[in-house]
């Protein structure tokens, strides 16, 4: 694939010259789900699709991008001297942005690039296609202008920056974190309240990862996204009117129960309810996967989407089907929605003799039910971003 890369950025942007390669995953949340900006844990993990970039350095102060999920937008044009949003920028508004933030950072970015992008991640799925372009983006600009101080938990945190601050968008922490730091075979369990974390081994012994993709679109900036954000905050101030918390994530079910009252929104009490009881959901998740109990923690993933579908009503037709659909096929231990949510993809731990007829029908149902196809994905957790030798 990448050799296929290569000679296409040649043919878009010429020969010759210092020509490097990078990769940045995509990933899948197993649990944890609306919690990361709500200072709870989360247990993610990076997969082996991803992003491709081709890259190299220009002599002037122009950037150049291309896509190849993009075609039909052809060569994209920004310069180093106008580091603005602009929506009819489109895609590029991710990359542009992480170049603004590594500015912004203090890091001397003198000259321009040419690059090329391939994902192998569906778009707007809820993988997480975005980070991957900003985490693929921030190893590139670290290889390319030797920025050797800048580690890979850095470049999670700049993309984060570049999502909130130059494309709007008010999202956690988890998705760069994950795709920058994830580790072959493990999943991360994270505290998002102070980014300390976690390798767990990820062990489904005769089980498969499958994430179905709804094929129903959604942008996060479109969505309910930040009316759910700030649905929490309010919660929050509510709460700390007798409470000594800064976030959700501080809570126990039983502290939450004597305190929801001062929450006045039957509304905001069910977001925060969510908020709490999935942190608590994701903490009990590690500790019986550490122990081997993989039907517990199958058991935990469907209560987990129970709850984002009735408290945090993040879920909608298409992934309430793929999940309620999959609860009902032989050998499926666990499924829930992942990402967050008004569309994108539902993940299952399937046992491996049953991967074949889950896919059929969990498919036919979809279809016949949505009126469109779901597709899936069987898919192994592997490395963070990383240069391509």
């Amino acid at each position: 694939m990448v050799t296929e890369l290569m000679k296409d950025f040649k043919e878009k942007f010429g020969d010759g010259g210092d020509i490097r390669r990078y990769f940045a995953p995509g990933r899948v949340n197993m649990i944890g789900e609306h919690t990361d900006y709500n200072g709870g844990h989360v247990f993610p993990c990076a997969l082996t699709i991803g992003t491709y970039a081709i890259v190299r350095k220009r002599d002037d102060r122009e950037m150049r991008f291309y896509s190849q999920n993009f075609e039909e937008i052809g060569i994209v044009e920004a310069s180093l001297d106008h580091l603005v949003y602009d929506k009819a920028a489109d895609w590029t508004n991710y990359p542009v942005g992480v170049v603004w933030t590594f500015i912004e950072k203090g890091y001397d970015i003198d000259t321009g690039f040419d690059m090329l992008l391939f994902g192998n991640i569906p778009n707007a799925s809820g993988l997480s296609s975005s980070s991957s372009v900003e985490v693929v983006v921030g190893v590139a600009l670290r290889d390319l202008y030797g920025f050797e101080d800048v580690t890979m938990q850095d470049i999670a945190l700049y993309g984060q920056y570049c999502e909130n601050n130059f494309n709007g968008v008010n999202c956690g922490i988890m998705d760069q974190f994950s795709i920058a730091m994830g580790k072959k075979d493990m999943a991360i369990f994270l505290d998002c309240s102070d980014l300390s974390y976690t390798y767990v081994p990820l062990e489904l012994k005769d089980a498969k990862i499958v994430i179905a993709c709804s094929n129903k679109k959604r942008g996060l900036g479109d969505s309910k996204y930040n009316e759910r954000r700030a649905e929490c905050e309010e919660a929050v101030s509510e709460l700390q009117a007798k409470l000594d918390i800064k976030t959700l994530g501080e809570l126990t079910e039983e502290e939450f129960e004597a305190n929801k009252d001062l929450i006045k929104s039957e509304v905001r009490q069910r977001r925060a309810k969510h908020a709490v009881y999935e942190n608590q959901r994701t903490l009990k998740a590690v500790e019986v996967l550490q122990k081997g109990d993989i039907e517990e923690f199958g058991r935990l993933m469907n209560a987990s989407h129970v709850s984002l579908r009735d408290d945090y009503e993040v879920t909608g037709i298409e992934l309430d089907t793929l999940v309620e659909t999959a609860w009902e096929q032989e050998g499926v231990i666990g499924s829930r929605m992942t990402g967050a949510g008004f569309g994108g993809c539902t993940v299952s731990i399937v046992k491996e003799d049953c991967v074949e007829s889950f896919i059929e029908n969990v498919g036919k149902v979809y279809l016949d039910k949505i009126g469109y196809a779901a597709d899936f994905y069987v898919v192994e957790i592997g490395d963070g971003g990383r240069v391509l030798d």
